[in-house]
């Protein structure tokens, strides 16, 4: 189980996505289960604790964060599939982006920033690679050129995982 900031495509983008996952997947012979179409998403922050009086306050918290973003809709574009390292016999095959990726890289910060302003600065990683998982792969691949995957990203959700994705809050990009 487990509690994340994230951005998800649109249904016409994702079913995109799933057809290229898809395309891939039998291209290149992986055994995995495909990432379900209403699954794919970008993770902006993991916000697991272990004790669920501190999953009260987290969600709580975040949404004062979240409210408090002021950012325009904008485009993403994703242009290369690759393998992360995983575990033996389970590395995560991903969609990657370059130069498309840059207003996402600004919407983070901005949520990274509000996060650490709202005591969650403990769960604010400066890492950051944002991939779109589209199965996890017995075994890695080269990095591979694709045909463009874009979409506009008009605002940003809190997904409680278990055994599905189920929506806690949804807010809006806006301009102030």
């Amino acid at each position: 189980m487990s509690i994340f900031l994230a951005l998800v495509p649109d249904a016409g983008p994702a079913k995109r996505i799933y057809g290229v996952a898809k395309a891939i997947k039998r291209a290149r012979h992986f055994e995995g289960n495909l990432t379900a179409m209403n699954r794919l998403h970008v993770t902006l922050f993991f916000l697991n604790e272990d004790e669920s009086d501190a999953r009260d306050y987290i969600i709580g918290k975040t949404n004062e964060a979240a409210r408090n973003i002021c950012m325009p809709p904008f485009e993403v574009s994703f242009d290369r599939t690759a393998s992360f390292r995983g575990s033996p016999g389970h590395h995560p095959f991903v969609l990657l982006g370059g130069d498309g990726l840059g207003r996402l890289k600004l919407l983070r910060q901005a949520l990274g920033v509000q996060l650490a302003r709202n005591g969650l600065k403990h769960l604010v990683k400066r890492d950051f690679n944002p991939p779109v998982t589209l199965l996890y792969a017995e075994r890695e691949v080269e990095e591979q050129p694709i045909e463009l995957i874009c979409w506009t990203v008009d605002g940003f959700v809190l997904i409680h995982s278990d055994h599905g994705h189920r929506y806690l809050a949804r807010w809006p990009l806006r301009v102030e």
